[in-house]
């Protein structure tokens, strides 16, 4: 397991720093700050197409069975919805009418807290 955290953890690095890479320049110029959380699902997007791939192809690399039915990337993407939900959730609590924070400060538990949660559901669920 300690394998699967440390790839999970590289391959999520590279998907947050492509999370970023879209969402910053939208959240900045082109939604402004106030509607930073517009910009969470084209960044969310981006970063799980790259995900899914990194993810199943190398993070959880000889683990649990992959499933050509589409289940298993049924139940990736509801995973990545659950991450979704809660970069938004995160987005606008921190840049929206409560703490009117700027638009780069949702990073901080977008990179700390979904991690986790989606690592444990992709290894409990959709790659066991």
């Amino acid at each position: 397991m300690l394998g699967q955290l440390i790839r999970f953890g590289i391959a999520g690095g590279i998907s947050t720093l492509i999370y970023s890479a879209v969402y910053l320049p939208l959240a900045l110029y082109v939604f402004g700050p106030r509607l930073a959380v517009a910009a969470v699902p084209f960044a969310f997007a981006v970063a799980v197409a790259c995900g899914f791939f990194l993810h199943s192809a190398w993070s959880f690399r000889g683990y649990g069975t992959r499933d050509t039915s589409g289940r298993q990337h049924a139940k990736f993407l509801i995973v990545q919805g659950i991450g979704l939900l809660l970069n938004a959730l995160f987005t606008w609590i921190i840049t929206g009418p409560l703490f009117h924070g700027p638009a780069w400060a949702p990073l901080i538990p977008v990179v700390l807290i979904t991690p986790i949660a989606t690592f444990a559901l992709n290894r409990a669920w959709v790659f066991a």
